[in-house]
């Protein structure tokens, strides 16, 4: 994905300005700053919750032609190949664990309300296909053992990765997660830290990250990006961020590089 100065206004306020950034084939992105340096709208404008005033978003999918997604609807972008997860957990309590990934599996099936209430061959042999899928992405995520559990009874940390799953059940080609470690132990982010090199390194893909743990982000990252009052101010390796003086200023401060 290509973002060319892109900008996002909010009445007078610019929430995103003239931002340039790229995320490569199978790499980890890493998107770093203080709270409301812009890093959550730019992910609600990649997925059509927002529809910026200027710039545009060219998405680059494995095999396919490249294209502008500006102005398109989210389950459109979805269909695309960008999925996301967000920063507060966004499940359906009252159903399954594997009810929740078969709702993201949704926008690769064909059948529709005929098939739903004839319940043909076509129809039956695709829901069986669902569920078999939804269920690998449990197992992908490490956490099948919940697969009949309501979710809003698991585990925070369980949400947090079967939020995951369910981004993943779209097959996407770019997942963007939004501070994917908000509220885990240490043990639950270093599983976390496996977790997402596990889901580039096989499903190959990139994956785009907002994220405050700044070890995790350290750890696992090929480039970190750094915005501030919604520009990017820096960006390059985790040993250049680290090392950088602006970003020392603007966010990490003397104690982290010390």
């Amino acid at each position: 994905m290509e973002i060319r100065k892109l900008s996002m206004d909010f009445g007078g306020l610019r929430a995103i300005d003239h931002l340039d950034l790229e995320v490569k084939e199978r790499e980890i992105l890493a998107l770093i700053g203080p709270n409301g340096a812009g890093k959550t709208t730019l992910f609600n404008c990649i997925t059509g919750i927002y529809a910026p005033v200027e710039g545009s978003l060219l998405i680059s999918p494995p095999a396919k032609k490249s294209e502008i997604i500006n102005g398109l609807m989210p389950n459109v972008i979805t269909r695309k190949g960008i999925t996301r997860t967000f920063q507060n957990i966004r499940l359906f309590p009252n159903m399954t664990v594997l009810e929740n990934v078969m709702i993201g599996r949704h926008c690769r099936t064909r059948a529709r309300i005929a098939g739903a209430l004839f319940r043909g061959r076509a129809t039956v042999r695709e829901e069986k296909a669902t569920m078999e899928y939804s269920y690998h992405m449990l197992e992908k995520t490490g956490i099948a053992q919940f697969v009949n559990e309501f979710a809003g009874n698991l585990p925070y940390g369980a949400q947090r990765l079967l939020e995951i799953a369910r981004a993943l059940a779209t097959e996407p080609f770019l997942l963007l997660l939004d501070e994917p470690a908000a509220g885990m132990n240490p043990q639950e982010t270093r599983e976390l830290d496996a977790l997402i090199s596990k889901i580039r390194d096989e499903e190959k893909i990139s994956i785009l990250l907002i994220e405050h743990d700044m070890r995790l982000v350290m750890s696992i990252s090929d480039r970190i990006a750094v915005m501030d009052y919604g520009e990017k101010i820096a960006e390059g390796t985790p040993e250049e961020i680290r090392n950088n003086p602006v970003v020392i200023k603007a966010y990490l401060g003397e104690e982290f590089v010390a």
